[in-house]
């Protein structure tokens, strides 16, 4: 009766939140039967609501087509409905019939959109490949060694230990250290470069007690185990030479109890806020009982909170002097910003000031777990990407969507998890989507692809994949990696997938890269998948467009670059197109289990190839 899709072009003229100030043509297809007159297009902020009158523009296939532009003033989260009027003055309501599609009734759910400020930009870097390094666990190089700590500290013997685990050590206080350094990092730039990469994100290389270094000690230090200050110097301007930028881990919601900030355990000079009311860090923390009952982060400890919009704190870290901006002058390129979504938006938007008032070509990721757009936190509608917070999130929505749909093969649900994502966000965000597989907060994706279910935490230091789990897990991860740089966004390798470095969740997925133990064709496939991210760069940034998401298969067009991932029972021709990377073709066929990119001709004549 009724024709709407927002995920298609037809109806909505263009993918994503709408840019203020900036025309969208909404096009509304109704069956003649109902003697439309004209649509009302109902629009609802969050403390306006805006009517715009679709008129009759047109016919096609029995339908009358009613569209207009739409314009949207103030950034922020949107709902919205139509209501069909006939000469008679009778409306008939559309809503969503499953998110992105509409149907007539009573009552419907409306439909969602963003509106973005109409100056948000991202940086132009085509043709990017992100690196994660856990810096622990990348690379030892014996030309340096750590330097004294202030705290106790369990350091392995062996590379090829397994890490510690809460389940197997009484007191267990995450001290334990494989000794990755910084040096190591820069000897391995050439390797890190081999893959395609463009950007290096580290989780955190700041001073802390322990070796996931999310508990702050010092923030204008490098841990003494990874280097100095003049280490992490070189390690940039090194970088640079191979084109890559360092992106550090922002972690600004809490410190560690063992700090200079803090100094719970008095290794530190300073007069901490848990030493005495008097300190000058008192005021950064939030005590219900002083000293030792304090809001801390989640619960634990070793990690409390700190108020981000207390003013000496915020100066701190925003100021023109603040954490900040000195590491960027020392040669940092951009931030990501850890628990973005429990840090306020007085915060979020003094930390884009001071990023891009040092360089407005910076990169600001936000750790966002779910749709940023609709994301609710603290009672509030978080605005990450309106323009005045993130350049863009993590992209989990992504990752789980590919993993779901190569363990279910539900073709169409990976289809509306994908265009759930394109049509919510601005345009300049979905460009730099941080597309990962894996994390350090995550069992790695040949885990996650190889089994049913996670063991149970408490087993996972003894449990390991079968011979036939790793194989399976890696077959499908070749396909999973096809879909990881081809998608909207930027790929994000974790250290290790690309060699089929396995493990299951925190810390095992935190282990020491196999430097000895390599799989060559998973390793192979990524290098590849980095040259095509380069050489076709400007086709990766057009617009996604869907052709097949059906019967196990799914296929869609990047530019001239067409992607067919085949899960189906069957082989599928490839057809008059020159394949530029495979994972299970032959014979002209893309078999089952099997991926392709391949492009179109120049000249517009299509021939085949293998």
């Amino acid at each position: 009766m009724i024709k709407f899709d927002c995920y298609d072009k037809k109806y909505k003229s263009e993918y994503g939140a709408i840019r203020c100030n900036h025309p969208i043509r909404f096009c509304v297809h109704a069956d003649k039967c109902l003697e439309t007159e004209h649509i009302n297009m109902i629009v609802r902020g969050k403390n306006s609501t805006s009517n715009f009158r679709l008129e009759k523009c047109g016919c096609e296939d029995g339908f009358d087509i009613f569209g207009n532009e739409v314009i949207l003033g103030t950034p922020g989260f949107y709902r919205y409905r139509f209501e069909l009027v006939k000469p008679s003055g009778i409306m008939y309501f559309a809503g969503t019939k499953d998110g992105h599609t509409a149907v007539i009734g009573d009552w419907l759910p409306e439909w969602k959109v963003y509106a973005y400020d109409s100056g948000f930009t991202t940086p132009d870097h085509p043709g990017c490949v992100m690196y994660q390094i856990f810096p622990d666990r990348f690379f030892k190089s014996e030309d340096f060694k750590p330097l004294p700590a202030k705290n106790e500290r369990i350091i392995h013997q062996s590379w090829n230990d397994k890490p510690h685990c809460c389940y197997d050590y009484a007191g267990f206080k995450c001290n334990d250290f494989f000794c990755g350094n910084l040096l190591g990092i820069q000897q391995k730039l050439e390797y890190i470069k081999s893959l395609g990469v463009t950007h290096i994100y580290l989780n955190p290389i700041f001073e802390s007690a322990e070796n996931h270094r999310y508990s702050t000690s010092d923030y204008m230090n490098i841990d003494p185990f990874l280097g100095s200050n003049s280490d992490f110097i070189s390690l940039c301007k090194k970088a640079r030479e191979y084109d890559i930028k360092i992106i550090l881990d922002g972690v600004f919601s809490h410190t560690g109890d063992d700090s200079i900030y803090f100094n719970k355990y008095r290794h530190y000079d300073s007069v901490g806020a848990y030493n005495d009311k008097s300190s000058k860090y008192f005021g950064w923390y939030n005590f219900s009982q002083y000293p030792d009952n304090y809001d801390c982060w989640w619960g634990f400890k070793t990690l409390p909170n700190v108020n981000e919009t207390n003013k000496d704190y915020m100066e701190f870290i925003t100021s023109k002097d603040g954490v900040l901006r000195h590491w960027m002058k020392l040669g940092a390129y951009g931030w990501r910003l850890d628990v973005a979504d429990e840090l306020p938006d007085e915060f979020l938007n003094a930390v884009r000031c001071a990023v891009k008032a040092e360089n407005p070509d910076a990169l600001i990721i936000g750790e966002v777990w779910e749709n940023a757009v609709t994301k609710c936190s603290y009672g509030a509608q978080r605005r990450f990407l309106e323009g005045f917070q993130c350049d863009s999130v993590m992209n989990y929505p992504f990752s789980n969507a590919i993993c779901d749909f190569l363990k279910t093969k539900d073709a169409d649900k990976f289809y509306n998890s994908v265009m759930e994502i394109i049509n919510d966000y601005p345009a300049p965000a979905v460009r730099w989507l941080m597309n990962m597989l894996s994390t350090h907060d995550t069992a790695r994706i040949i885990n996650r692809l190889a089994l049913d279910s996670m063991p149970d935490r408490s087993r996972q230091s003894s449990a390991q994949l079968s011979q036939q789990q790793r194989s399976c897990g890696i077959e499908l991860m070749k396909i999973a990696v096809f879909i990881q740089y081809t998608l909207p966004g930027i790929p994000c390798v974790f250290y290790g997938d690309e060699v089929g470095l396995d493990g299951f969740e925190d810390p095992f997925c935190r282990a020491p890269f196999p430097w000895d133990n390599q799989e060559k064709t998973l390793l192979n496939l990524h290098r590849r998948l980095g040259i095509i991210r380069k050489e076709y760069s400007q086709e990766f940034l057009k617009d996604i467009e869907f052709l097949c998401h059906s019967e196990n298969v799914i296929s869609y067009m990047r530019g001239e670059l067409k992607i067919i991932i085949n899960l189906s029972e069957r082989d599928l021709p490839i057809g008059q197109f020159i394949p530029i990377a495979s994972h299970n073709c032959k014979n002209g066929l893309i078999n089952s289990g099997g991926a392709a990119i391949l492009r179109r001709m120049e000249n517009g004549k299509d021939t085949f190839n293998i």
